[in-house]
């Protein structure tokens, strides 16, 4: 019976009954969490979770076409109608149905919606807290002529008024 299944599944396959299914990267982690309060106390619970991954290009491609379909696949019959009554129709392909708003008006939302996702992506490639180092010495404030001098210390007079203070950058 399961030889009989596999054999009709095989079938529908081939002749494209069955829709194809598209697959994309995916990234999992797993971290260990504290149990569910119905378990025993102590025992750390191994959770895994994935997620798909989609690259940087492919998003800012997907939000640049949200409203607006992109302008080779937009000239065409439907597209004509479709503007001229106010049927926003966009996506990558220019197939899906987004709304209502002229094309002067799925502009403006396709180049807020790419602004948005800009200001998200150069918010994650940024740290939150820059990092601070002390200053290195650069060899510049000085001449030649006073390295062939040989050098006398000069006695500088401490002042103990503030302790010195190590700046944080």
């Amino acid at each position: 019976m399961n030889r009989q299944r596999l054999g009709v599944l095989l079938v529908l396959l081939t002749l494209g009954a069955v829709p194809a299914v598209q697959s994309r990267p995916v990234i999992c982690s797993t971290t260990l969490e504290a149990p569910p309060p119905a378990q025993e106390p102590g025992m750390p619970v191994e959770v895994t979770r994935c997620a798909p991954v989609q690259s940087t290009t492919a998003l800012v491609e997907e939000r640049f076409y949200t409203w607006t379909a992109p302008f080779a696949s937009g000239v065409d019959l439907l597209h004509q109608v479709t503007d001229v009554l106010g049927i926003a129709v966009g996506g990558v392909q220019g197939n899906r149905f987004m709304g209502f708003g002229f094309p002067d008006q799925t502009i403006i939302w396709d180049g807020t919606a790419l602004e948005n996702t800009y200001a998200v992506l150069l918010e994650e490639q940024s740290d939150p807290v820059p990092w601070r180092t002390v200053d290195i010495f650069n060899g510049f404030d000085g001449s030649l002529a006073d390295d062939a001098r040989p050098s006398v210390p000069e006695r500088a007079t401490a002042d103990t008024t503030f302790p010195p203070v190590r700046a944080l950058w």
